[in-house]
């Protein structure tokens, strides 16, 4: 198979306090506040979390390899690090954002894992997004509007206090996420399925076995599967494999690797290996996909 040459170059975007003219890792605003950024680059992916709660919408996003079609009363919940394309009017736009890095919390909360215990964060089962009843927009907007006073005119515990309300703010949201798309919330008996969606995120492209996940935590392979399975929904094994999918799309659609070299990218022993996982995981091979992806079909 040919070389995949990626014809647009993609962009990273930082979190740039001065630009956002903030002291903090975080901020919110209305559209209007950044009309143009969204499709300043034809593809670009950020290093924070960007939320937008949308009045009125048009056009879709490309995010990663998925279509997501834009509609009125959405609320996206993009993750850091995920390929964005915007297909959109701005100038139409009406919404509220709200972006803020990982980091910004850790000082305030000792949870490491907390933002593995937010279900749309990297979710590939279910969509980024819900659509807010008007008395939950209410109070996602009533709490965006402490934490832009609090920006505006900062006192001696406004990081405190921000904190506070991004907290509060990311649970009632993940509560609704799981009430729609009908996800487990049990309080956890161990912290396992979390550090094993951690360790995913560092050793994917290396590691493609549960047991070898479970040695690391040094747990059995039942512990880990029944306490992925109370967090998430989902065995192990099928959290392993969508991640592992992501991953190679993504690598397949945007990179100039060819088979051979993603196969050597993600530890596989051959690349024919590599072609019938992907094979049987998506009913289509390598070329059979990218071709779908160029028409417009995206999935």
């Amino acid at each position: 198979m040919k070389a995949i040459i990626n014809p647009e170059r993609l962009v990273s975007v930082p979190f740039n306090k001065t630009q956002c003219g903030v002291d903090f890792y975080i901020n919110t605003g209305e559209s209007k506040d950044i009309c143009g950024v969204l499709t300043e680059h034809k593809a670009f992916k950020t290093d924070f979390f960007s939320f937008y709660f949308f009045r009125r919408a048009n056009g879709y996003l490309l995010l990663n390899f998925r279509k997501v079609e834009l509609r009125d009363g959405m609320v996206l919940l993009l993750s850091p690090h995920q390929q964005q394309e915007w297909h959109v009017n701005e100038v139409e736009l009406d919404y509220t954002f709200l972006i803020f890095r990982e980091d910004f919390m850790r000082t305030f909360i000792a949870d490491k894992f907390f933002v593995y215990r937010l279900l749309y964060y990297y979710q590939t089962d279910t969509p980024p997004y819900l659509f807010a009843e008007p008395e939950e927009l209410t109070e996602y907007m009533r709490l965006l509007k402490k934490i832009k006073q609090e920006l505006q005119h900062p006192v001696v515990d406004t990081y405190n206090l921000i904190v506070s309300v991004l907290y509060y703010l990311l649970v009632i949201i993940n509560r609704a996420y799981a009430q729609t798309y009908r996800l487990p919330v049990e309080v956890p008996k161990n912290n396992y399925a979390f550090k094993f969606k951690d360790l995913l995120e560092k050793h994917i492209r290396t590691t493609q076995r549960v047991q070898e996940y479970a040695d690391m935590l040094r747990v059995s392979r039942i512990t880990l599967n029944n306490s992925v399975m109370a967090q998430f929904g989902v065995s192990a094994i099928h959290l392993l494999k969508q991640r592992l999918l992501e991953e190679l799309k993504n690598e397949l659609l945007f990179s100039n690797l060819n088979v051979s070299q993603l196969a050597d990218e993600f530890h596989f022993s051959d690349p024919s290996h590599l072609m019938r996982f992907f094979k049987k995981e998506t009913g289509k091979t390598f070329t059979q996909y990218l071709m779908n992806y160029k028409r417009g079909i995206y999935e």
